[in-house]
């Protein structure tokens, strides 16, 4: 069976596309290549590393990359998970894919104490989570 290409868009590639791509490998994996991306890399945000660890999922080892535009053209799903992202995604000649926007607050611009822009990355991730859950029931 060949597995469909999912790619999950972003600014910078550090928080939510990464928890996204996590969870999607996590849950999903067997039957999805998961691939994610920004409109610029960021570099991997550590609170997302560690809301994430928190929930079982590691993806310390994640790269923080730009859109390649080859990926772009394979891709079954392109997700994008900002509104930034879905505004400015590149034009895509790509008839087969199905193009979603699933937009999430951005935890990295969460004001406050730590705790509570802790609480914001969890709630977020939480968010995500359900979203790839239902993503993968649905067998898509």
């Amino acid at each position: 069976m060949n597995k469909k290409l999912v790619y999950f868009l972003c600014t910078g590639n550090s928080c939510r596309s990464q928890i996204a791509d996590g969870y999607l490998k996590a849950f999903g994996g067997d039957d999805f290549e998961v691939k994610s991306a920004g409109l610029e890399a960021h570099g991997l945000n550590p609170r997302a590393i560690q809301v994430m660890k928190e929930s079982g999922v590691d993806i310390s080892t994640h790269t923080s990359d730009v859109i390649d535009p080859e990926i772009l053209q394979r891709a079954d799903f392109i997700i994008t998970l900002c509104g930034h992202a879905n505004d400015h995604c590149p034009v895509v000649q790509n008839d087969h894919a199905q193009r979603w926007h699933w937009g999430f607050e951005d935890p990295a611009k969460a004001a406050g104490t730590e705790e509570e822009i802790m609480a914001k990355f969890r709630e977020v991730r939480d968010s995500i989570k359900k979203r790839i859950e239902q993503f993968v029931k649905e067998g898509n």
